[in-house]
C-alpha cells in the first residue's frame, strides 16, 4: 500500500499522541519518498527545536582524588588509602551534564541512521552537522531495554516525541556485525505492525479532533451463560476497536488494515467473511431489547478504489466504508469527519463548513 511519506507522519503523530509535536516537521518539503529520510528530518528539525530552548541536563555523580575539596569527603577510602594521594581528597559530587539517557539516545540513533548510508544527501548532511553538536554526550549501544530506563518530567515532555522516533528507527534497522553498516527496513510492509499503527491513529484522531464524541475502546460482554468456571475462561475477549458516543446515536469502528476490503469468490468479489462475523458477533452481544440503535462499521485503509455499503439488521446498520490514505491530509481529515457526522454535531458542521468551501464557484 503506497502511503505518502507526510500522511505515514502524520499517523504516527497521532497514534503516539504527539499532536503538539506534528506540527515542528515540516515534512510537506520532503520530496523522499524513503521512510529512513522521512525519519532523519523529523530528527534534524527535532533536536533542532530541543537547541533553540536548550538540551536537557541532568545531575551526574562523579567520584575523584582532588586537591580541590567539592561534594563529600569519603572519609572511609581516605582512610584506607591515608598516604598514597598526597595533598588530595577523595571526593563525592553530583554535577549538571548534557550526558544523560535521552540525549544519548539522541546521539545513537543519529549514528545509526547515518550509518544505514540510504539517505539522501539534502537530509545526512543537516543531520550529520547536528551530531557534531552532540561531542560532549556519550556514545552508546542501544538496545530495546534502554528505552524503558528512560525517566521524563513535564518540562522535558517533546524528548518523548524524538525517542518514540528512536525506538521506531532501532526496531527497523539491523546493523551488520562485520561492517557496522546498518540496514533500514520498512515497517509500512509490515501488515501487523501497520494494524495497529492505524487502529491507534483512528481512534486518537477522533478522541482529539471531534469534541462531542466519547471516544474509548469497549468490552463487550458474551451473552451466553457459562455453566461453569472452566468454561467462561474459554470463552474470547470482545473489544472494539474504536466505540464512539454521544447522545445523537453510537457507532462502533472496526479497523482492517487489510490490502483489499474483498476477495475474489467464484470469480466475483466478495467481502471477508472473517470480517463480517465479527462485527454480527459483536452486535449480537451489544445490542437488545431495550437498547439504542447502533451502527457498526468495518473502516478499510485504500489507496485507489473506494466501497460504500450499508446494511439493515433489527434497526441497526453495518456499514463497509476505505479512507483513501494516498489523498492530501486534508482530504483524510474531512472524509474521517463525514463518516461520523451523523452522530456528531460538531462533525456535520465541520463536513458543511469543509464542503462549501471546496465547492466551486
Amino acid at each position: 500500500m503506497n502511503i505518502p511519506i507526510e500522511n505515514i507522519y502524520y499517523l504516527l503523530c497521532y497514534a503516539w499522541d504527539c499532536l503538539e509535536e506534528k506540527d515542528v516537521v515540516n515534512v510537506r518539503a520532503l520530496d523522499s519518498t524513503n521512510l529512513a529520510d522521512l525519519f532523519a528530518r523529523v530528527l534534524t528539525n527535532g533536536i533542532r527545536h530541543l537547541l533553540r530552548r536548550g538540551l536537557d541536563r541532568g545531575y551526574l555523580s562523579y567520584e575523584e582524588w582532588t586537591s580541590r575539596p567539592r561534594g563529600r569527603i569519603q572519609v572511609q577510602e581516605l582512610v584506607a588509602r591515608a598516604g598514597s594521594h598526597t595533598g588530595r581528597l577523595p571526593c563525592n559530587y553530583d554535577e549538571l551534564s548534557y550526558d544523560v539517557l535521552h540525549n544519548r539516545i539522541l546521539k545513537a540513533t543519529m549514528r545509526r541512521l547515518l550509518r544505514t548510508r540510504i539517505l539522501a544527501p539534502e537530509t545526512a548532511e543537516p543531520l550529520a552537522r547536528i551530531l557534531k553538536l552532540f561531542s560532549d554526550v556519550a556514545n552508546i549501544e542501544l538496545s530495546t531495554q534502554t528505552f524503558g530506563q528512560v525517566q521524563l518530567h513535564r518540562n522535558n515532555r517533546f524528548y518523548d516525541f524524538l525517542l518514540k522516533v528512536c525506538e521506531l528507527i532501532h526496531s527497523e534497522t539491523f546493523v551488520s556485525e562485520e561492517t557496522g553498516a546498518s540496514s533500514f527496513l520498512d515497517f509500512v510492509r509490515d501488515e501487523k505492525q501497520m494494524a495497529g499503527l492505524y487502529e491507534d491513529f483512528i481512534r486518537n484522531f477522533y478522541r482529539h479532533e471531534i469534541e462531542d464524541l466519547r471516544t474509548a475502546r469497549e468490552d463487550i460482554r458474551w451473552k451466553w451463560t457459562p455453566k461453569d468456571t472452566a468454561a467462561a475462561d474459554l470463552l474470547p475477549k470482545m473489544q472494539t476497536d474504536v466505540s464512539l458516543s454521544s447522545p445523537r446515536g453510537k457507532m462502533i469502528i472496526e479497523c482492517k488494515y487489510t490490502p483489499d476490503a474483498t476477495k475474489r469468490h467464484y470469480d466475483a468479489e466478495k467481502l471477508r467473511a472473517a470480517h463480517l462475523y465479527q462485527v454480527n458477533a459483536y452486535m449480537q452481544n451489544l445490542v437488545g431489547p431495550g437498547s439504542d440503535a447502533c451502527r457498526m462499521m468495518l473502516l478499510y485503509p485504500t489507496v485507489d478504489s473506494a466501497i460504500s455499503a450499508d446494511y439493515a439488521h433489527e434497526g441497526n446498520t453495518i456499514s463497509i466504508r476505505t479512507i483513501n490514505l494516498n489523498q492530501p491530509w486534508q482530504g483524510i481529515d474531512r472524509d474521517l469527519r463525514e463518516l461520523v457526522a451523523e452522530i456528531s454535531t460538531s462533525a456535520m458542521n465541520e463536513a458543511q463548513r469543509t464542503n462549501e468551501a471546496i465547492s466551486p464557484g
